[in-house]
């Protein structure tokens, strides 16, 4: 479990350089924000995942984990295209 801490916290990291390194436009600032946004979340909310209430809001705050981290993969798959 300490892997995945680590790892979504480097993939939040690994993200803001990215982001750091790209033109400042108002074409890129939308993009930025919404990978800093989305790969940010996914350390956080793995994080919160580890103290849970219940069950359920282990899985739902699992699942927002996966859903952060595929609207993360969409933002890089756009800046490829780009």
């Amino acid at each position: 479990m300490q892997d995945l801490e680590a790892r979504t916290k480097k993939f939040t990291v690994y993200c803001w350089h990215l982001c750091a390194k790209l033109p400042k436009s108002r074409e890129y600032n939308n993009l930025v924000f919404q990978l800093l946004k989305s790969s940010s979340s996914v350390g956080a909310n793995w994080r919160a995942s580890q103290r849970p209430k219940s069950t359920a809001d282990f899985i739902n705050k699992l699942k927002i984990v996966e859903e952060e981290a595929d609207e993360s993969c969409f933002w890089l798959e756009v800046l490829i295209e780009i």
